[in-house]
Protein backbone atom coordinates (compact mmCIF):
# COMPACT_ATOMS: atom_id res chain seq x y z
CA UNK A 1 0.00 0.00 0.00
CA UNK A 2 1.35 3.45 -0.82
CA UNK A 3 0.58 6.82 1.35
CA UNK A 4 0.59 10.22 -0.34
CA UNK A 5 0.38 12.55 2.57
CA UNK A 6 -0.61 16.60 2.92
CA UNK A 7 -0.48 17.87 -0.99
CA UNK A 8 -2.71 20.38 -2.64
CA UNK A 9 -3.38 19.13 -5.50
CA UNK A 10 -2.97 15.05 -6.34
CA UNK A 11 -4.19 14.15 -9.77
CA UNK A 12 -4.71 10.24 -10.75
CA UNK A 13 -4.31 8.84 -13.83
CA UNK A 14 -1.25 7.47 -16.67
CA UNK A 15 1.09 9.63 -17.35
CA UNK A 16 1.76 8.71 -20.94
CA UNK A 17 4.34 8.77 -23.64
CA UNK A 18 3.09 10.40 -26.05
CA UNK A 19 4.56 9.70 -29.82
CA UNK A 20 3.92 12.37 -32.42
CA UNK A 21 3.90 11.86 -36.87
CA UNK A 22 7.93 12.76 -36.86
CA UNK A 23 8.57 10.29 -34.32
CA UNK A 24 9.68 12.89 -31.46
CA UNK A 25 8.22 11.96 -28.08
CA UNK A 26 7.34 13.79 -24.88
CA UNK A 27 5.02 13.34 -21.59
CA UNK A 28 1.67 13.54 -21.77
CA UNK A 29 -1.70 12.92 -20.23
CA UNK A 30 -4.30 14.66 -18.03
CA UNK A 31 -2.64 13.65 -14.84
CA UNK A 32 0.68 15.17 -16.11
CA UNK A 33 -0.50 18.40 -17.47
CA UNK A 34 -3.28 19.41 -14.61
CA UNK A 35 -0.91 19.01 -12.14
CA UNK A 36 1.68 20.71 -13.38
CA UNK A 37 -0.36 23.50 -13.75
CA UNK A 38 -1.57 23.25 -10.37
CA UNK A 39 1.89 23.50 -8.89
CA UNK A 40 2.79 26.67 -11.40
CA UNK A 41 -0.69 28.05 -9.58
CA UNK A 42 1.43 27.57 -6.44
CA UNK A 43 0.19 24.42 -4.84
CA UNK A 44 1.63 21.37 -3.68
CA UNK A 45 1.40 18.71 -6.40
CA UNK A 46 1.44 15.00 -7.03
CA UNK A 47 0.65 12.74 -8.98
CA UNK A 48 -0.13 9.23 -8.51
CA UNK A 49 0.45 7.03 -11.80
CA UNK A 50 1.01 3.55 -12.71
CA UNK A 51 3.68 2.43 -15.54
CA UNK A 52 7.27 1.84 -16.03
CA UNK A 53 9.33 3.95 -13.64
CA UNK A 54 12.17 4.80 -15.20
CA UNK A 55 11.03 5.46 -18.30
CA UNK A 56 8.16 8.26 -16.20
CA UNK A 57 10.84 9.50 -14.35
CA UNK A 58 12.99 9.91 -17.40
CA UNK A 59 9.88 11.71 -19.59
CA UNK A 60 9.10 14.01 -16.11
CA UNK A 61 12.75 15.04 -15.10
CA UNK A 62 12.43 18.88 -16.44
CA UNK A 63 9.37 19.03 -14.35
CA UNK A 64 10.67 16.88 -11.00
CA UNK A 65 11.70 20.24 -8.92
CA UNK A 66 7.62 20.80 -9.50
CA UNK A 67 5.94 17.78 -9.03
CA UNK A 68 5.94 15.04 -6.35
CA UNK A 69 5.79 11.70 -8.29
CA UNK A 70 4.57 8.16 -7.29
CA UNK A 71 4.43 5.13 -10.49
CA UNK A 72 2.56 2.48 -9.39
CA UNK A 73 4.65 -0.89 -11.12
CA UNK A 74 3.46 -1.57 -14.31
CA UNK A 75 4.87 -4.25 -17.41
CA UNK A 76 4.41 -1.33 -19.58
CA UNK A 77 3.77 2.31 -20.21
CA UNK A 78 0.58 3.76 -21.70
CA UNK A 79 1.67 4.91 -25.18
CA UNK A 80 -0.58 7.05 -27.59
CA UNK A 81 0.61 8.16 -30.98
CA UNK A 82 -1.15 11.23 -31.88
CA UNK A 83 -1.93 13.31 -34.81
CA UNK A 84 -4.13 16.65 -35.52
CA UNK A 85 -4.79 18.77 -33.48
CA UNK A 86 -7.97 19.99 -31.64
CA UNK A 87 -11.21 18.56 -32.95
CA UNK A 88 -9.10 16.75 -35.68
CA UNK A 89 -6.82 15.66 -33.37
CA UNK A 90 -6.74 11.41 -33.44
CA UNK A 91 -4.81 9.02 -30.96
CA UNK A 92 -4.13 5.30 -30.92
CA UNK A 93 -2.77 3.37 -28.53
CA UNK A 94 0.91 1.62 -28.48
CA UNK A 95 0.47 0.07 -24.86
CA UNK A 96 -1.59 -0.13 -21.32
CA UNK A 97 -0.31 0.17 -18.37
CA UNK A 98 -3.67 -1.39 -17.09
CA UNK A 99 -6.20 -0.25 -14.63
CA UNK A 100 -5.26 1.00 -11.14
CA UNK A 101 -6.13 -0.58 -8.34
CA UNK A 102 -7.81 1.79 -5.68
CA UNK A 103 -6.39 -0.40 -2.73
CA UNK A 104 -3.05 1.16 -4.00
CA UNK A 105 -4.17 4.64 -3.79
CA UNK A 106 -4.24 6.29 -0.23
CA UNK A 107 -4.66 10.22 -0.20
CA UNK A 108 -4.41 13.06 2.30
CA UNK A 109 -5.11 15.87 -0.48
CA UNK A 110 -7.11 18.86 -0.49
CA UNK A 111 -7.93 18.49 -4.29
CA UNK A 112 -8.18 14.93 -5.65
CA UNK A 113 -8.36 15.14 -9.87
CA UNK A 114 -9.52 12.12 -11.37
CA UNK A 115 -8.08 12.19 -14.22
CA UNK A 116 -8.00 8.92 -16.90
CA UNK A 117 -6.72 9.20 -20.24
CA UNK A 118 -7.91 5.25 -21.37
CA UNK A 119 -10.10 3.51 -18.53
CA UNK A 120 -7.30 3.19 -15.57
CA UNK A 121 -9.07 5.78 -12.67
CA UNK A 122 -10.32 3.57 -10.07
CA UNK A 123 -13.87 4.85 -9.04
CA UNK A 124 -12.73 4.33 -5.06
CA UNK A 125 -9.78 4.90 -2.81
CA UNK A 126 -8.61 5.69 0.59
CA UNK A 127 -7.83 8.65 2.68
CA UNK A 128 -9.38 12.53 2.79
CA UNK A 129 -9.76 14.71 0.42
CA UNK A 130 -11.65 18.22 0.48
CA UNK A 131 -12.79 18.93 -2.99
CA UNK A 132 -12.74 16.07 -6.13
CA UNK A 133 -12.99 16.75 -9.56
CA UNK A 134 -13.27 14.91 -12.27
CA UNK A 135 -12.34 14.55 -16.28
CA UNK A 136 -13.89 11.54 -17.64
CA UNK A 137 -12.61 11.49 -21.37
CA UNK A 138 -10.51 8.72 -20.56
CA UNK A 139 -13.75 6.61 -19.08
CA UNK A 140 -15.56 7.21 -22.19
CA UNK A 141 -12.82 5.97 -24.73
CA UNK A 142 -12.24 2.18 -26.07
CA UNK A 143 -9.80 0.80 -28.56
CA UNK A 144 -9.01 -2.94 -30.08
CA UNK A 145 -5.21 -4.12 -28.63
CA UNK A 146 -2.17 -2.23 -29.23
CA UNK A 147 -2.21 0.22 -32.37
CA UNK A 148 -6.00 0.63 -31.86
CA UNK A 149 -7.49 3.82 -32.52
CA UNK A 150 -9.42 5.22 -29.91
CA UNK A 151 -12.94 5.76 -30.22
CA UNK A 152 -15.91 7.15 -28.07
CA UNK A 153 -17.92 4.40 -25.98
CA UNK A 154 -20.14 5.06 -22.76
CA UNK A 155 -18.45 4.70 -19.42
CA UNK A 156 -18.46 1.58 -17.22
CA UNK A 157 -20.64 1.91 -14.37
CA UNK A 158 -17.39 2.07 -12.28
CA UNK A 159 -17.72 5.87 -14.24
CA UNK A 160 -20.84 6.65 -12.71
CA UNK A 161 -19.86 6.20 -9.24
CA UNK A 162 -16.64 8.07 -9.31
CA UNK A 163 -19.10 10.94 -10.82
CA UNK A 164 -21.20 10.72 -7.72
CA UNK A 165 -18.17 11.78 -5.56
CA UNK A 166 -17.08 14.54 -7.52
CA UNK A 167 -17.59 18.03 -6.65
CA UNK A 168 -17.01 19.45 -9.92
CA UNK A 169 -16.77 17.79 -13.33
CA UNK A 170 -14.94 18.80 -17.22
CA UNK A 171 -15.97 17.60 -20.26
CA UNK A 172 -15.36 18.69 -23.92
CA UNK A 173 -18.85 18.89 -26.39
CA UNK A 174 -17.45 16.01 -28.39
CA UNK A 175 -17.54 14.14 -25.08
CA UNK A 176 -20.95 14.97 -24.00
CA UNK A 177 -23.15 12.49 -25.27
CA UNK A 178 -21.33 10.03 -24.50
CA UNK A 179 -21.03 10.67 -21.13
CA UNK A 180 -24.60 11.81 -20.76
CA UNK A 181 -25.13 9.27 -17.85
CA UNK A 182 -21.77 10.88 -15.76
CA UNK A 183 -22.60 13.81 -16.07
CA UNK A 184 -26.61 13.33 -14.87
CA UNK A 185 -24.69 11.29 -12.03
CA UNK A 186 -22.25 14.41 -11.16
CA UNK A 187 -25.22 16.71 -10.80
CA UNK A 188 -27.47 14.65 -9.40
CA UNK A 189 -24.65 14.54 -6.18
CA UNK A 190 -24.33 18.48 -6.10
CA UNK A 191 -21.30 19.09 -8.99
CA UNK A 192 -20.75 21.61 -11.37
CA UNK A 193 -20.53 20.42 -14.82
CA UNK A 194 -18.39 22.72 -17.03
CA UNK A 195 -18.77 21.59 -20.76
CA UNK A 196 -15.69 22.99 -23.20
CA UNK A 197 -16.00 23.42 -27.27
CA UNK A 198 -13.14 24.90 -28.03
CA UNK A 199 -13.66 28.99 -29.33
CA UNK A 200 -17.31 28.71 -28.56
CA UNK A 201 -19.01 29.46 -25.51
CA UNK A 202 -18.71 27.33 -22.56
CA UNK A 203 -21.69 25.79 -21.02
CA UNK A 204 -21.91 25.58 -17.05
CA UNK A 205 -24.65 23.18 -15.80
CA UNK A 206 -25.21 23.81 -12.15
CA UNK A 207 -26.51 20.95 -9.72
CA UNK A 208 -29.94 22.72 -10.18
CA UNK A 209 -30.76 22.63 -13.61
CA UNK A 210 -29.86 25.72 -15.11
CA UNK A 211 -27.28 25.55 -17.65
CA UNK A 212 -25.19 29.31 -18.24
CA UNK A 213 -23.18 29.94 -21.72
CA UNK A 214 -20.16 31.90 -21.12
CA UNK A 215 -18.21 33.15 -24.40
CA UNK A 216 -14.21 32.64 -24.68
CA UNK A 217 -12.03 35.43 -25.02
CA UNK A 218 -10.42 34.93 -28.37
CA UNK A 219 -7.13 33.97 -29.08
CA UNK A 220 -5.36 34.94 -32.37
CA UNK A 221 -1.85 33.64 -31.52
CA UNK A 222 -2.44 30.40 -30.57
CA UNK A 223 0.52 27.95 -30.95
CA UNK A 224 -0.19 24.23 -29.61
CA UNK A 225 -3.88 23.35 -28.05
CA UNK A 226 -2.35 20.14 -26.80
CA UNK A 227 -3.64 19.59 -22.99
CA UNK A 228 -5.11 22.91 -22.85
CA UNK A 229 -8.29 21.00 -21.71
CA UNK A 230 -6.83 19.92 -18.77
CA UNK A 231 -4.94 23.09 -17.68
CA UNK A 232 -8.30 24.26 -17.97
CA UNK A 233 -9.82 21.29 -15.96
CA UNK A 234 -6.79 21.92 -13.40
CA UNK A 235 -7.65 25.88 -12.97
CA UNK A 236 -11.31 25.73 -12.85
CA UNK A 237 -11.11 22.92 -10.24
CA UNK A 238 -8.82 24.90 -8.17
CA UNK A 239 -10.62 28.17 -8.56
CA UNK A 240 -13.99 26.15 -7.14
CA UNK A 241 -11.93 24.98 -4.18
CA UNK A 242 -10.94 28.00 -3.60
CA UNK A 243 -14.72 29.48 -3.50
CA UNK A 244 -14.63 31.47 -6.28
CA UNK A 245 -18.17 31.23 -8.41
CA UNK A 246 -18.50 28.95 -11.69
CA UNK A 247 -18.74 31.81 -13.54
CA UNK A 248 -15.57 33.21 -12.09
CA UNK A 249 -14.00 30.10 -12.18
CA UNK A 250 -14.64 29.76 -15.69
CA UNK A 251 -13.15 32.78 -16.80
CA UNK A 252 -9.63 31.79 -14.80
CA UNK A 253 -9.57 28.54 -16.47
CA UNK A 254 -10.38 29.64 -19.75
CA UNK A 255 -7.19 32.40 -19.25
CA UNK A 256 -5.21 29.42 -18.13
CA UNK A 257 -5.69 27.57 -21.63
CA UNK A 258 -4.86 30.83 -23.15
CA UNK A 259 -1.57 30.87 -21.83
CA UNK A 260 -0.33 27.37 -22.24
CA UNK A 261 -1.85 27.95 -26.20
CA UNK A 262 0.69 30.88 -26.56
CA UNK A 263 2.94 28.44 -26.48
CA UNK A 264 4.48 24.67 -27.39
CA UNK A 265 4.46 21.68 -25.00
CA UNK A 266 4.19 21.91 -21.02
CA UNK A 267 6.86 24.59 -21.09
CA UNK A 268 4.14 26.98 -21.96
CA UNK A 269 1.75 26.28 -18.60
CA UNK A 270 1.23 29.38 -16.79
CA UNK A 271 1.24 30.63 -13.30
CA UNK A 272 -0.64 32.82 -11.57
CA UNK A 273 1.14 35.78 -12.93
CA UNK A 274 0.66 35.27 -16.83
CA UNK A 275 -3.25 33.93 -16.29
CA UNK A 276 -4.08 37.11 -14.23
CA UNK A 277 -2.77 38.72 -17.13
CA UNK A 278 -4.27 37.07 -19.43
CA UNK A 279 -7.49 37.31 -17.55
CA UNK A 280 -7.39 41.27 -17.68
CA UNK A 281 -6.75 41.33 -21.25
CA UNK A 282 -9.00 38.61 -22.53
CA UNK A 283 -11.78 40.39 -20.24
CA UNK A 284 -10.98 43.93 -21.85
CA UNK A 285 -10.96 42.19 -25.27
CA UNK A 286 -14.58 41.25 -24.79
CA UNK A 287 -15.94 44.56 -23.19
Amino acid sequence: MNQYLQFDYTTIGHVTIDVFADGSRRAGGTAFYSALQAARLGLRAAIVTQGRAQEIEALLEPYRCELSLTVLPAQQTTTLHTTGAGAARSQRVLAWAGAIAAENVVLDSAIVHLAPVARETPADWSGRARFVGLTPQGLARRWSGNGGPITQAPPADAAIAAAARCNALVVSEQERESCAGVIAAARAAGAVVAVTAGAHPNTILLPDGQALALDVPALADAVDDLGAGDVFAAAFFVSLSDGCSPRDAVAFANAAAAVRMRGAGAGAIGDRAAIDARLHTGASAGD
